[in-house]
């Protein structure tokens, strides 16, 4: 049996991936706009439309003031997927270093990494910017996670500085890190895509998260893990 691949650096979208639900459309629900922006949504998860094209469209449709971000993060909580702590924790206790990439909001992203303790300096979301009074004043246009290649970018970043990578998620935008040196785990849990499906890596289809250490750790580092 050939021995897995170990990886040094462990990425996770968030999105469908450590929480069952999309941040973008629970905004849309909660400003009464979701008959707008689901479509969107779907349409750039399964790469019939470019993230570029959706991005700007859909924050100025809903226009998340500071309320709606702790309100989404919050909900990110709530709805996290099953086995995200103790795979994380896993991860974690294994040395790996773990972190969040996310083509989602900064702000709530970070709640999330912070209930699964994932330090923040390994959250990479797109900030939304506030003006005085907590309402939307636009967002950071200059990340590279508002395009579809951002994920490559920043694990080619990662892989540079951890050595062998893997992004673990559900849509395009994850199996586009593959360009940034990735190995891609598709994680059908919450949302399985045709295109994940037929690309990655890897593809876990069980709803819960910890069935990636199947992929994510080798047999020697299971075993330690399984015995600690």
């Amino acid at each position: 049996m050939v021995e897995r691949q170990k990886f040094e650096a462990i990425c996770f979208d968030c999105d469908s991936t450590l929480t069952r639900i999309e941040g973008i459309d629970e905004l849309a629900r909660r400003s009464g706009r979701e008959a707008e922006i689901a479509p969107l949504t779907a349409a750039a998860m399964e790469g019939a439309l470019s993230l570029e094209e959706v991005y700007a469209r859909r924050l100025e449709i809903v226009r998340p003031g500071r309320e709606d971000l702790a309100w989404l993060g919050e909900r990110y909580v709530e709805e996290m997927v099953d086995g995200a702590r103790a795979t994380i924790a896993a991860l974690q206790c294994l040395g790996k270093a773990v972190y969040v990439i996310s083509g989602g909001f900064l702000q709530p992203v970070a709640r999330l990494a912070q209930a699964v303790d994932i330090p923040a300096a390994h959250v990479r979301a797109v900030e939304i910017h506030l003006d005085s009074t907590g309402n939307f004043s636009g967002f950071d246009e200059s990340s590279p996670l508002m395009r579809g290649d951002g994920k490559a970018e920043i694990c080619r970043d990662l892989a540079r500085r951890h050595g062998t990578v893997v992004m673990v998620g559900d849509g395009v935008t994850d199996l586009a890190a593959r360009a940034g040196g990735a190995y891609v785990v598709g994680f059908g849990g919450v949302a399985r895509r045709q295109a994940m499906l037929e690309g990655a890596d890897s593809f876990i289809a069980d709803t819960n998260l910890l069935c990636t250490l199947d992929v994510l750790l080798t047999d020697a580092e299971f075993a330690q893990w399984r015995s600690s």
